[in-house]
């Protein structure tokens, strides 16, 4: 680790994440340099489980994970992607770790208690690393937003689907229109 100051790489980061309880319920995320912690609802467990079970109908052999650490492109950024479909030929990079060229699909389900930069920051990096849909779902607003095509500045493509509809994704690697009328609202 690189001495009592301020980590300088988001591997020393994770070192002291480690060594220090994050507390159950919570997850962490490191966002341009800063650490976030934010809070999980049964609302997002079931959001979440719900991608999960349409995704995988769709792709039966594809990698699906949950809260596994993404470093992507940009100042010090490594999320945790409530949801993330890994490419079926992917395989981890030496430190363990998922690539972001392998990633086709990231969802995010936004916490009720906390400022998410879901639509900030993490949208820009996401289009950054080329990933092919960044999904962001909010409970609050009753919402999901679809953003697909992305280039260095972000993405091209914006679908804003109230709960109820359909977020149709099938012209992008994810190839399925997601349905959102079990999703919970907070």
């Amino acid at each position: 680790m690189a001495g009592i100051g301020t980590p300088t790489t988001l591997d020393d980061w994770f070192a002291r994440l480690e060594a220090m309880p994050v507390p159950e319920g919570y997850k962490a995320e490191i966002i341009e340099g800063t650490v976030q912690l934010t809070s999980r609802r049964e609302s997002q467990w079931e959001i979440t489980a719900d991608l999960y079970e349409q995704l995988r109908t769709r792709h039966p052999r594809a990698r699906l994970k949950s809260g596994a650490r993404l470093d992507l492109p940009g100042p010090m950024n490594s999320y945790a992607p409530d949801l993330m479909l890994v490419a079926e030929e992917a395989e981890k990079d030496g430190r363990g770790l998922w690539r972001c060229a392998d990633v086709q699909f990231a969802a995010e389900v936004l916490p009720l208690d906390t400022a998410d930069p879901a639509y900030g920051p993490k949208a820009a990096a996401y289009a950054l690393a080329e990933v092919p849909v960044y999904f962001v779902v909010d409970p609050r607003q009753g919402k999901s937003h679809a953003y697909s095509k992305p280039e260095k500045d972000g993405y091209t493509v914006r679908l804003t689907v109230s709960f109820g509809g359909d977020v149709d994704l099938t012209g992008t690697p994810v190839g399925v229109a997601l349905e959102t009328h079990d999703f919970p609202r907070d």
